[in-house]
């Protein structure tokens, strides 16, 4: 029977099959420069190379007996192979038993016992089969088993394979293995002309990093890439990724995301992105679309583009970044933002702010450049050029400014300027005195002035080397000047209302009381000089002390205003104003306290 059967059809087998599967492409602060981080992680990114393949001794796969099922209908025409335009014969190397019936199963030869086929570079093994040799297509039972070179093993129970389209479809206990990585499955398609694997009921690819699972894949035996949909979860040692789509390849271990979702890293930090990539080897990914990272202790990154180093702990994120901290109930944003997680240290640039909303009245402070980061148990925050801040009861602008939770004080330097209500406070150096979240105190040195306008033209002014604004609730309430204290002040009439005149006063110290927004009385001590002018005898400079400038016009009017720019330029100060040098009949001059009511 094996010489008949030999004569009739192995002298007409001339070629071998080829199989195949797809699998999709996906292929770090206080010094940080703006940008690293990117860099390093693309330049990573660009520069990697894909390791040789390995060679692979063929494990031993314990044999099972399958249930033979019926003669699979083949995928091609029952045509003579020979016609078809590059289509190669498969080839029947060995069988223990053929079985050949014309009545009963005239198209295809019944094969048992150690049966071995070739097609092309590919052995096929099986315990038995229905060969179909004029539709050049096999199905083979039991122990199935693909060789393919000395790397990709394939096994199953069950094997319908079509040398014509060169495509072997697997069922039941499917395992492939190409060097390091091992597919396993139920269902699985093979097309050798595009080397592509893929399942759609469910399979599993691992590979020495990570293990991914998903409904539907796709696996390339050539360029190692994959492609999962629907359920997808990507497993590793420090963490679980969940998807809908992802794309993965098992060499380089870099998984593309193209879809929803979800990295959970140790129960530490959780990361939502619907695009980018994640190099799995050394824990550096590139997250786009709105992305967002949250962590354990209630900090969280948003932004359009995010480069993170899961390693180093530090992150760098572009366009429209929010850096918020939930803990000291604060909120870092820019088009720049860097953050290193161990030192909690966050940077900011191009269109900084930090928003301060630990308090109902929330601050807005604004710089070229801000950084936050911790200082034993303390926060602190530091602006640099241009700052701007606002509050509902205190806004100001400074070349600089430092606030640190030791202290609770807000230290502004470099041409500083407060305002307060109708109040303008401005010197060398500004501090701003927290008590229970609120301004309670604020301390002016060197070249201080305080102004309130009175109307259009007409300012109240008190000037000296240190000043000191108490608040309360918001509103200023008192003012202390020391040292030559010179004051420009208009009192009102109680019944109409009306200005009464301009008077100007030199002390050693003066104090000034508020009430409902206006000067209710001063308290000059020492000896002081002073003197009453009528309205419009003095004009010009004589209207300003020497400090004066009114800088109305770049205050801030809200918390979207702090991000205008002005241009720097030299502040005009006009005031000329001096009682020196006038007769002594119109100067008093007295030893005592000297309290001046409105």
């Amino acid at each position: 029977m094996i010489n008949i059967f030999s004569k009739i059809f192995i002298s007409n087998i001339k070629y071998t099959v080829v199989f195949g599967v797809l699998l999709l492409l996906i292929t770090t602060i206080q010094s940080q420069v703006p940008g690293q981080l990117r860099k390093e992680i693309l330049n990573k990114q660009a520069g990697k190379t894909e390791a040789k393949p390995e060679k692979k001794a063929n494990s031993p796969r314990e044999r099972r007996k399958g249930k033979p099922l019926a003669p699979f209908k083949p995928l091609a025409p029952i045509v003579n192979p020979l016609n078809q335009k590059g289509v190669t014969l498969i080839n029947l190397e060995k069988n223990d038993l053929a079985e050949v019936n014309e009545e009963l199963h005239p198209d295809y030869v019944i094969l048992r016992g150690n049966v071995l086929f070739r097609h092309e570079n590919v052995l096929l093994y099986c315990d038995s089969a229905y060969y179909y040799q004029k539709a050049n297509s096999l199905d083979a039972f039991s122990n199935v088993r693909i060789v393919q070179g000395d790397t990709l093993f394939v096994y199953s129970d069950f094997l319908f394979y079509d040398g014509n389209l060169k495509l072997a479809r697997l069922r039941q206990h499917v395992k492939m293995e190409n060097r390091k990585t091992t597919l396993t499955t139920d269902s699985l398609n093979y097309d050798r002309n595009t080397n592509l694997a893929y399942y759609y009921t469910g399979g599993k690819i691992v590979d020495p990093q990570n293990t991914l699972t998903s409904f539907w894949g796709q696996y390339n035996t050539v360029n190692d890439n994959a492609q999962f949909r629907n359920n997808v979860v990507l497993t590793n040692k420090n963490f679980v990724l969940n998807s809908d789509t992802l794309n993965y390849n098992t060499k380089t271990h870099i998984a593309n995301i193209i879809g929803k979702t979800k990295i959970i890293y140790q129960n530490e930090t959780d990361i939502f992105t619907k695009k980018g990539w994640y190099n799995t080897d050394n824990e550096q990914m590139m997250l786009l679309n709105r992305s967002l990272i949250v962590h354990k202790d209630g900090n969280t990154m948003l932004g359009d583009t995010i480069f993170y180093d899961k390693t180093k702990k530090i992150a760098e994120a572009f366009d429209n970044v929010i850096l918020t901290d939930s803990t000291q109930k604060t909120t870092l944003t820019g088009n720049y933002v860097f953050y290193d997680e161990t030192t909690e240290a966050g940077l900011a640039t191009d269109s900084a702010v930090l928003l301060d909303w630990s308090t109902v009245d929330s601050m807005w402070v604004h710089a070229d450049t801000l950084r936050t980061f911790s200082d034993s148990i303390y926060k602190v925050a530091k602006g640099y050029y241009n700052v701007r801040l606002f509050r509902n009861d205190v806004q100001g602008i400074s070349d600089s400014l430092y606030f640190s939770t030791r202290d609770s004080v807000i230290n502004m330097i470099g041409e500083p300027v407060l305002w307060s209500d109708n109040n303008q406070l401005s010197g060398e150096v500004i501090q701003a005195f927290t008590k229970d979240k609120k301004v309670d105190h604020i301390h002016v040195q060197r070249a201080a002035i305080a102004i309130q306008k009175v109307d259009s033209i007409n300012y109240n002014q008190l000037s000296g080397k240190e000043l000191i604004a108490y608040m309360d609730s918001g509103q200023l309430r008192r003012v202390h000047v020391s040292g030559n204290a010179e004051t420009i002040f208009y009192p009102i009439d109680d019944g109409d209302s009306t200005i009464v005149g301009l008077n100007k006063t030199e002390s050693s110290y003066v104090d000034m009381y508020f009430k409902n927004r206006k000067i209710e009385r001063i308290v000059m001590k020492s000896a002081t000089s002073g003197i009453m002018y009528p309205i419009g005898q003095l004009s010009g400079g004589d209207l300003y002390l020497r400090q004066f400038f009114w800088l109305a016009e770049q205050r801030p009017k809200n918390n979207k205003d702090i991000l205008t720019k002005y241009a720097k330029v030299a502040r005009e100060k006009i005031g000329t104003s001096s009682i020196m040098g006038m007769s002594t009949g119109s100067t008093e001059k007295n030893n005592r306290p000297k309290e001046i009511s409105k």
